[in-house]
């Protein structure tokens, strides 16, 4: 197995490129509904709480909203479009009374630099391929558990939200977008 799959090889501090998930509200339901659409869409192998163990010197954890508060993250492993096995992560913040919840799925910088995904060069951190695959991970997801928005990047995730954008695709640099609009979700990425 290469180290892009292993969780104990991973530089889990400098980010992930990530697809975050605006949920749209702070109903557990309606968070387990989108974590179980994103972990389907993404075709995850198995589900961990431990970054610091690998797969098989652990139990494996449920897939619950309470495990994902409980453990901060659920862990997994996940195939690339260019066939690679690489970990991923599950984030979740929870939005109280001030906002709705947020989702993230993604995958540790390190783990794409091992597995060769080329970034672009310029002042913002971006990749083509990743975007084009977590957005596709995004439409499979929102056909199972719509929400308010979707944005792709490194460490994107409340970056901004549906209501500022009021149904606008922005043209702020450094993320792509997925945006509902009329039943449909629509994409759009923002290059220098």
């Amino acid at each position: 197995m290469t180290h892009a799959a292993l969780f104990r090889h991973q530089f889990w501090g400098e980010g992930t490129y990530e697809l975050a998930i605006e949920v749209g509200s702070t109903d557990d339901a309606r968070l387990q509904a989108v974590l179980d659409a994103v972990w389907g869409a993404a075709g995850v192998e198995g589900c961990y709480g431990h970054k610091d163990r690998e797969p098989e010197e652990q139990e494996t954890a449920p897939r619950t909203v309470a495990a994902l508060e409980e453990f901060g993250h659920l862990l997994g492993r996940v195939r690339l479009p260019s066939g690679e096995l690489v970990v991923c992560d599950v984030t979740a913040v929870r939005g109280g009374d001030d906002s709705g919840d947020w989702l993230a799925f993604g995958v540790p910088l390190s783990a794409l630099r091992q597995a060769g995904a080329e970034f672009e060069d310029g002042p913002y951190f971006r990749s083509a391929a990743a975007d084009a695959w977590l957005a596709g991970i995004g439409r499979d997801a929102y056909r199972e558990a719509s929400f308010s928005l979707g944005l792709i990047g490194w460490s994107v995730s409340g970056l901004t939200d549906a209501e500022t954008l009021g149904g606008v695709l922005p043209e702020k640099r450094g993320m792509a977008y997925l945006l509902p609009s009329g039943g449909v979700l629509r994409y759009g990425a923002v290059n220098d």
